[in-house]
């Protein structure tokens, strides 16, 4: 009888919760709903038409990249990972002692040593 008890107070607790999601879950069907019930539905060749910056589609969306599309993707995940492990070492520096300097500075000579590639292949030189 006890257990019964404990989990009905449990699920007291977590009403507030259900009910949050519950009603972030209606809201968000009529306001698509209403969107979708108001919205002009009247497609004109226009508005069917690919669109491609402005541009008319001028050739095949499945054609080869440029590898320096490539190169500025790794650029960018080189420095969002910097950031993200930088902060919370800086945070915690004078808790980690010399194990913890020392290996964020592994850590961000594996990062100048992509940084470096990326300049040699010229990703950061645009014509």
């Amino acid at each position: 009888m006890e257990s019964l008890e404990g989990s009905a107070s449990l699920l007291r607790e977590y009403f507030p919760v259900l009910m949050f999601l519950v009603v972030a879950v209606a809201l968000s069907c009529v306001m698509i709903l209403i969107g979708f019930l108001r919205g002009p539905h009247k497609p004109d060749a226009e508005k069917v038409s690919a669109y491609e910056c402005g541009f008319e589609p001028f050739s095949d969306a499945r054609m080869k990249f440029d590898v320096r599309f490539y190169l500025v993707a790794i650029l960018f995940i080189i420095f969002d990972l910097e950031i993200a492990f930088l902060f919370p070492w800086s945070v915690t520096l004078g808790q980690q002692g010399l194990l913890g300097f020392w290996s964020m500075m592994i850590f961000l000579g594996v990062l100048t040593v992509g940084f470096i590639y990326e300049w040699k292949k010229g990703a950061l030189e645009w014509e």
